[in-house]
């Protein structure tokens, strides 16, 4: 039997490493290479805890992986239109697409020679121009909410002289809370009609 002389090694992998002589190497420093003939208590203590650290170790990665969201929220690229853009831009997308139902189904009853081609050829013509309303629609809700509600610096924008008053009507409003609090603060003393 060779004998082999003691060494510590510090191993960063892991789990347990067999050396080709047979020897295991602990984790960690300070654990001692033994003989080929069978580990040291040291070194099955070490294996075993290392072990039971690796399932515990799979057994939370599997578990972190069950409970992954199922998308990750990103910032917006563009700002949300505001809601009667939206609310129009809505309109026309359905209209669009029943309009296309529409010619289609006129395009095949036509192909098919049914009774139903001249009908659905007629109500696809009044959709398109219902189509190009709503689409238009979109255009015009659109330049309304901007010249109320958008950029001041155009000289023709109404959102200046909006802002300015609802300002005005805050102000008031506050005035006459303050006004309300004086007469109570006053009347609530020593119920006194004037000061004089």
């Amino acid at each position: 039997m060779e004998a082999v002389t003691e060494a510590e090694t510090e191993t960063e992998a892991g789990p347990d490493v067999s050396t080709e002589a047979g020897t295991e190497v602990g984790r960690g420093a300070g654990a001692k290479v033994g003989t080929g003939v069978g580990p040291g208590p040291e070194i099955a203590a070490g294996a075993a805890g290392a072990a039971k650290a690796a399932m515990a170790a799979e057994a939370e990665a599997e578990e972190r992986g069950y409970y992954r969201p199922l998308w990750v929220e990103e910032p917006a690229i563009r700002r949300r239109l505001p809601d009667p853009v939206r609310t129009s831009a809505v309109r026309a997308v359905i209209i669009i697409a029943i309009t296309l139902i529409q010619a289609m189904v006129a395009f095949l009853c036509t192909l098919a020679g049914s009774w139903l081609a001249f009908p659905m050829v007629l109500s696809s013509v009044a959709s398109t121009v219902v189509a190009t309303w709503g689409a238009l629609d979109i255009w015009v809700t659109r330049q309304v909410w901007n010249q109320r509600n958008g950029v001041v610096s155009v000289p023709s924008s109404t959102a200046r002289a909006l802002r300015r008053e609802r300002r005005r009507a805050r102000r008031q409003e506050r005035t006459s809370e303050r006004a309300k609090e004086r007469i109570r603060r006053q009347g609530g003393g020593a119920g006194q009609l004037s000061h004089s």
